[in-house]
């Protein structure tokens, strides 16, 4: 017996794609008093006047996967969202933050180097919609050689009923849209 019926099959997108990420968003997990997703998008973010962090991260370093498991014995399966991110340079105010970040649980956005094929618009994903991303490891590395890179290696991972969700295309900038309501997004 069937639980579910697939509705479309996929061709061969002819469109050429970026991966990594340009951008991660932060937003604090116990400031979102709402975040409804319809067929796999955000539709809405409801903060208040709570704002968004923005870390911009180096072209090509940023990665992020959600891995899915299942159990055919228990009959369950969930998915992983896991997010790295490299901040270059050791200052003691990115220590500070992130010693912040390993306290908080958080809801983040992943700005996408790819692109929405029908106007060019970042695509942004959702991770930790339901139950939140946590710090759970990283390294502060200062180098070796002088030319070897000094920073900081994140990972934030999840656990979640559903894959990671799409978020609804922008109008001119990420996060403008007209259902969502935030403080500002921060940058520095």
């Amino acid at each position: 017996m069937a639980c579910g019926t697939l509705t479309k099959g996929r061709g061969l997108d002819c469109n050429r794609i970026s991966g990594g990420i340009k951008n991660v968003y932060f937003a604090v997990y116990d400031q979102v008093t709402s975040i409804p997703a319809s067929s796999g998008q955000v539709t809405d973010l409801e903060m208040g006047s709570n704002d968004l962090y923005r870390y911009t991260t180096p072209l090509g370093v940023a990665s992020l996967t959600d891995t899915i498991t299942g159990s055919k014995e228990n009959g369950t399966i969930f998915y992983t969202p896991t997010i790295n991110v490299i901040l270059n340079r050791l200052t003691k105010e990115d220590q500070n933050q992130i010693k912040l970040l390993g306290a908080t649980k958080t809801i983040i956005f992943a700005e996408l180097n790819a692109t929405l094929a029908s106007n060019g618009h970042n695509v942004i994903v959702c991770l930790g919609r339901v139950n939140g991303m946590e710090l759970n490891a990283g390294t502060m590395d200062s180098g070796a050689a002088f030319g070897d890179r000094g920073g900081y290696t994140l990972t934030f991972d999840g656990l979640e009923n559903e894959p990671f969700q799409m978020v609804a295309d922008y109008t001119t900038t990420p996060f403008d849209n007209a259902g969502f309501t935030f403080g500002t997004i921060v940058t520095s």
